[in-house]
């Protein structure tokens, strides 16, 4: 059946500089694409935005002919939130610039740029920001949230070091948001999501980095894995307040040139960390950990840090189908570590694993309630199951092991809350509403009623207006 295209999609071309692509046209098929292949979504019109006055105009188009919207950035949404069938997708694709000012340290981002754009512009002059630890993810999405990366425990999560941001509301007005200027929408997009508005433009607070950082990656067999994780866990609070530090469990080896071939592809668990000091002071962390329990693979190098933040992009690429659930736990106990290394033995795919951040530092300095951040300013860990597969009934078995071993986690946990980026389950709204807590939760809604009172933005983790 021919789909008659809503509204008047010639005026929304005339008044956009950007293009308008429907169903069956030329370059349709790519721009709803999803990194997430478990989503094959088809929107009624897609707008693909090359200025704020573009996004504005797609706005008011999808809300006067009641088109439900999507907000595609990076395209990264692990629910396919960022497209919807029959709806609009205003597509940032287009506005992925960034402009650096290296005397001031400052980066403005457009809201379709990726994170490995961002490092490589910021790296031209030494700097950074933090970032993802995937380089192809938008950077909309994972600031939003309050984005994670090697540089938390170092800088702060991405929220923290943001400046301010330009706005598309809902009514089609282009504000900007700072803590001089429309500061409760400033304070609710740090860490809200995209439940305020579209968010053409980010400013950035950048710091001294690189080029080369310090890394390392530690492998245990899943046989030793008891002795492997806790070695990490009691050696990490003598490491550097600084470090970026990543526990993988139920890792398979890399193959990568440092893995010997017949430990290809092996199951175990695995320590990355990076660090910013001497060559000898990183060797000494990492001499804390080897003393502790002996690696089956060790992987030591300065490596540029625009490197670093590559590293892991293969390991889940464009149109695989990925799956994730997340809880916060205070500690990694001895009865938390048996229950991982036990069910690690589940999995199927080589592409599932469990990624667990160790957050503290810069992080943890933040008060509570200075930005809408869901999850907690306490040093703990942000404990992850991300099923991933290409094959439909791998991705569906290890899909439903994350879902059997969050469950089993559930009892080490700091409450049912999680780091909202982490949040696979679309509709999860006590989930959404436990990650945040009542009274962050209350004045985000309170805020969402002034800046989107018909929750027009709601196709993502979302906040209802009160």
């Amino acid at each position: 059946m021919t789909r008659t295209a809503p509204g008047d999609t010639e005026g929304l071309r005339a008044a956009m500089s950007g293009s308008v692509l429907l169903p069956g046209e030329a370059g349709y098929d790519e721009a709803r694409a999803l990194w997430n292949g478990d989503f094959d979504r088809h929107p009624a019109v897609v707008a693909c935005c090359a200025s704020p006055s573009d996004v504005a105009a797609a706005v008011a188009f999808g809300r006067d002919n009641g088109l439900e919207i999507a907000v595609r950035g990076g395209a990264h949404s692990l629910s396919g939130a960022s497209a919807g069938d029959d709806g609009l997708m205003i597509h940032l694709g287009p506005m992925n610039t960034v402009a650096i000012d290296p005397r001031q340290r400052r980066a403005r981002v457009g809201g379709g740029a990726s994170w490995a754009e961002v490092d490589a512009a910021a790296q031209a002059h030494g700097l950074a920001v933090t970032g993802g630890v995937i380089s192809h993810t938008g950077v909309g999405g994972l600031t939003l949230g309050g984005g994670m990366g090697w540089l938390t425990n170092r800088h702060g999560l991405s929220i923290d070091n943001l400046e301010s941001a330009e706005v598309v509301l809902a009514d089609s007005r282009i504000v900007r948001a700072s803590d001089s200027e429309n500061a409760d929408l400033f304070w609710a997009l740090r860490g809200g999501g995209g439940n305020f508005g579209v968010v053409t433009e980010f400013e950035f607070l950048l710091h001294p980095v690189g080029p080369e950082v310090q890394f390392t990656l530690l492998f245990w067999e899943i046989e030793r894995g008891v002795e492997g994780l806790r070695a990490c866990r009691d050696v990490m609070a003598s490491l550097p307040p600084d470090y970026g530090i990543l526990i993988a469990g139920a890792l398979a080896a890399p193959q990568a040139p440092f893995v010997p071939a017949e430990h290809h592809g092996r199951v175990g668990h695995a320590l990355l960390m990076t660090g910013f000091g001497t060559a000898e002071e990183h060797a000494q962390a990492v001499a804390q950990v080897r003393e502790a329990c002996a690696p089956l693979i060790e992987f030591v190098s300065p490596l540029p840090y625009t490197q670093v933040q590559q590293l892991l992009d293969d390991s889940v690429p464009w149109g695989i189908r990925c799956y994730d659930k997340g809880l916060l736990l205070t500690e990694l106990t001895d009865d938390a570590i048996t229950v991982m290394t036990e069910r690690a033995e589940e999995k199927t795919s080589p592409s599932t694993f469990m990624p667990i951040f160790a957050l503290h530092g810069a992080m943890a300095d933040v008060d509570e309630d200075a930005t809408a951040f869901g999850g907690v300013r306490a040093p703990h860990y942000v404990f992850d199951l991300s099923a991933a597969s290409t094959d439909p009934q791998v991705f569906a078995a290890d899909r439903a092991w994350a879902r059997s071993v969050w469950d089993a986690m559930r009892p080490f946990a700091a409450g049912s809350g999680s780091y909202v980026n982490f949040i696979s389950d679309v509709g999860a709204d006590e989930r959404v509403r436990t990650s945040y807590g009542p009274e962050k939760y209350d004045r985000l809604a309170r805020i969402k009623s002034v800046y989107d009172p018909g929750n027009l933005f709601h196709r993502n983790v979302n906040i209802k207006p009160a």
